[in-house]
């Protein structure tokens, strides 16, 4: 199947006004696009793209009944999103579906997890004619998909990087990947960045390190922390640091192909490995992007320096490419070539399965016979035939529909044109990412840096809800949209989003002035 079918024109565009924000589905019924004027300006609400998918009518629990469900029976952390929690109900490719049928553009894909497209026809095929020939075996006994998409990843990682352990979840994943790392080392100390998500298993809950994250109680030995080298809001940064069509506000006066900042998060690279750490170490973890940080960038060069001092140390390199694998990057498949790395070990989950619970850890057999001599390790449902049916389907959509250069493309349009509302808005600090991962980090002033208040990010991202846009959320402070949409998107859904996004800002300046 091609993305040239999603490139046709649209059959019909109405712009009667709706009667409520989100568009009510089906696309093609009166109140299809928001044309009215918002209560809060006199700028006019953006169009939505139309959309040729009607959902099924909901027929289930009622909004009120599944929040007291999720009060007494759910858990009590607070990670929803929103005062008035999104009840979804249907998913269709780029589009999501409440349970009014109100549409939404999502622009988060479930935490970067949905790769091809919610309930993608193709996929969706592949599951059903699974899920009526055989569910689960368990390893202890052969079955074909397995071994067919065993081969057809394999093929798309480098040598040595050949022997794959199926999981889960990437929590799983990275939980696995820090065993292999002690095991073939035969040491403890594993290193990670300040900033980074690697899972929330008692391991790996060491490798994390974001506040939200840490307990008071003891967890993760043999971690430690290193400086996270961000260059808009570390101590250090320029305008040529990044591998992005967009650079930081930050001026220097480097050379072409030399970064002043690179070289200081480099020192405190060295300074960690010489006081925080035994002479031998375990590992290195890194995301080629940090994803839960609110996908900050390393200066070019960075890791290429730092997986060499760590195997100076005797120590592993840990690509997590959890968020930034499966071609979401675009000019590379993984995220860690895009630095010009080859790690020892590679972690991936979410986009590999399209929000199938599936994940998996890739690593040279020297690596996997080292724990194998000292661990029976043993999955129950890691690899089950379910899962890697539905992985080839993934891996074949996006080889026949060119999601990979699809991302590099209309996600260096999002870039550049996201970059604009920067100039524009003094509330912009940073725009940056590659391919189909982009962060907004929202603050004061561009001079400070300092965030935007937590409470006014909150009534942004609510305004960019009822305008029919979902994004997601991160950093220490909660001050960063993450956008990383299905990577089926057009340039039309991005020019809605971008207009969503100034609109709820143009807002946010009046409500200032009101204020005032």
């Amino acid at each position: 199947m091609s993305l040239a079918w999603r490139r046709l024109p649209r059959t019909l565009r109405l712009t009667t006004p709706s009667a409520r924000t989100p568009e009510k589905c089906p696309a093609l019924s009166v109140g299809a696009f928001r044309t009215s004027v918002t209560n809060l300006g006199l700028h006019t609400k953006p169009r939505m793209p139309a959309c040729d998918f009607t959902p099924d009518g909901y027929q289930s629990l009622a909004y009120n009944r599944v929040l007291e469900i999720h009060k007494q029976h759910l858990s009590p952390v607070p990670v929803l999103y929103f005062p008035e929690p999104l009840l979804l109900h249907q998913g269709h490719m780029q589009w999501l579906f409440d349970y009014e049928g109100n549409r939404y553009l999502d622009f988060f894909s479930g935490i970067v997890t949905v790769s091809v497209g919610h309930c993608h026809p193709k996929v969706n095929t592949v599951a059903h004619k699974q899920l009526g020939r055989l569910w689960h075996t368990s390893a202890l006994f052969l079955h074909p998909s397995i071994h067919e998409y065993a081969e057809k990843l394999s093929a798309l990682l480098p040598e040595p990087l050949k022997v794959i352990f199926f999981t889960n979840s990437g929590s799983e994943a990275n939980d696995l990947a820090m065993v292999m790392a002690r095991a073939h080392t035969n040491k403890t100390d594993i290193i990670s960045f300040r900033g980074a998500y690697h899972g929330c298993s008692p391991y790996t809950l060491g490798l994390s390190n974001i506040g939200t994250f840490k307990m008071a109680l003891p967890s993760g030995m043999g971690c430690r922390s290193t400086m996270c080298p961000d260059v808009f809001r570390g101590p250090w940064g320029g305008s040529h640091c990044r591998d992005s069509p967009v650079q930081t506000i930050r001026r220097c006066s480097c050379a072409p192909g030399c970064c002043q900042a690179k070289d200081q998060y480099l020192e405190q690279f060295k300074d960690t490995l010489n006081t925080s750490v035994a002479k031998s170490i375990a590992g290195f973890f890194a995301e080629p992007i940090q994803g839960v940080n609110g996908f900050v960038q390393y200066p070019a060069g960075f890791l290429q320096e730092a997986f060499a001092l760590v195997r100076g140390r005797g120590g592993v390199c840990i690509a997590d490419e959890v968020q930034t694998g499966f071609g979401r990057l675009g000019s590379h498949f993984w995220g860690f070539q895009t630095h010009g790395v080859l790690p020892d070990i590679v972690t991936m989950a979410k986009g590999i399965a399209n929000g199938f619970p599936m994940a998996a850890v890739v690593t040279t057999p020297e690596i996997a016979t080292s724990l194998a001599k000292c661990l029976h390790y043993f999955n129950t449902f890691g690899g089950n035939p379910m899962a890697c049916a539905i992985g080839s389907a993934v891996l074949e959509v996006i080889k026949e529909e060119k999601l990979q250069e699809n991302s590099q493309e209309v996600g260096t349009y999002m870039l550049l044109k996201f970059a604009k509302l920067r100039d524009e808005f003094e509330i912009v600090g940073d725009v940056r990412g590659k391919g189909l991962m982009m962060g907004i980090e929202m603050v004061k002033d561009k001079a400070s840096r300092q965030p935007l208040p937590h409470e006014e990010v909150n009534q942004i991202h609510e305004d960019c809800k009822h305008m029919g846009l979902i994004i997601g959320r991160g950093g220490i402070f909660s001050q960063t949209f993450r956008v990383a949409p299905p990577m089926c998107i057009t340039n039309a859904e991005v020019d809605f989003a971008v207009e969503v996004f100034r609109s709820a800002l143009i807002q946010h300046v009046e409500r200032r002035a009101n204020e005032n």
